[in-house]
């Protein structure tokens, strides 16, 4: 074996090696294979939400007026109300084991690309695990280290913010799982989506943990097919 080869192949097998160690965030591995046919290093192929998180058009019986916001923590599922019986579901992420929440915000503001500033106790949180977050990440089209992604609806109880976000996410991965500090996670794509409709002053039902969100009658009766066809040539 030339010396070349042998460097190659230890390249490899650092890599390999990795890629073995960050394994709990993919889902898959494909092979780079030599010329020769024959497999030499693994790569790792990041984790995508299941199927039933993919944006729908759905039927969705409630009492709840057009525009508002309806999000369920336990099937992790957001829904926008857009007409009798219509809705737009979305897959989302929820806040993990004593992170979670219920109640009714309202959207008071809505940002693109926004600036994500970790609240102190996050900050303070995080250092006792040995983590030290930045005072603050820019946003900026394309950064993937904003935990804010594309965008960000700002939730407030009356007027006072919640400390709590409908927003994008880096980690597209983690819709469908608990594992926020409290803030509604969707993949950028559905959250652009949700954004272009949206509106300053929508009513937000988070159903969840302590029932604080009062009373509130909605049931996902399934796919609008015939929605669902048109929806597919926005």
């Amino acid at each position: 074996m030339g010396k070349f080869s042998s460097v190659f192949l230890a390249g490899a097998m650092a890599a390999s090696m990795l890629l073995t160690a960050e394994a709990s965030a993919f889902t898959r591995e494909s092979s780079i294979t030599t010329p020769a046919g024959n497999p030499i290093v693994k790569v790792a192929v990041q984790k995508q939400p299941a199927a039933k998180y993919r944006r729908k058009v759905v039927r969705l019986e409630t009492d709840e007026v057009p525009g508002t916001i309806i999000v369920d923590t336990n099937n992790k599922y957001l829904y926008l109300i857009e007409g009798k019986n219509k809705a737009t579901r979305y897959g989302i992420g929820v806040g993990r084991d004593g992170f979670g929440w219920s109640g009714v915000m309202k959207v008071q503001r809505m940002a693109e690309w926004p600036t994500w500033v970790p609240p102190q106790e996050m900050i303070i949180r995080e250092r006792k695990k040995g983590r030290i977050l930045p005072a603050r990440i820019e946003g900026r089209e394309g950064n993937l280290e904003n935990p804010l992604g594309a965008r960000a609806l700002y939730l407030y109880k009356g007027r006072n913010d919640s400390g709590f976000r409908i927003h994008g996410t880096n980690e597209p991965w983690s819709i469908g799982l608990n594992m926020s500090s409290g803030c509604i996670r969707m993949m950028n794509k559905d959250v652009e989506h949700l954004y272009d409709r949206a509106r300053l002053g929508a009513k937000v039902i988070v159903v969840g943990p302590g029932n604080r969100q009062g009373k509130v009658n909605f049931s996902d009766k399934g796919v609008d097919h015939l929605r669902q066809l048109f929806a597919s040539f926005e």
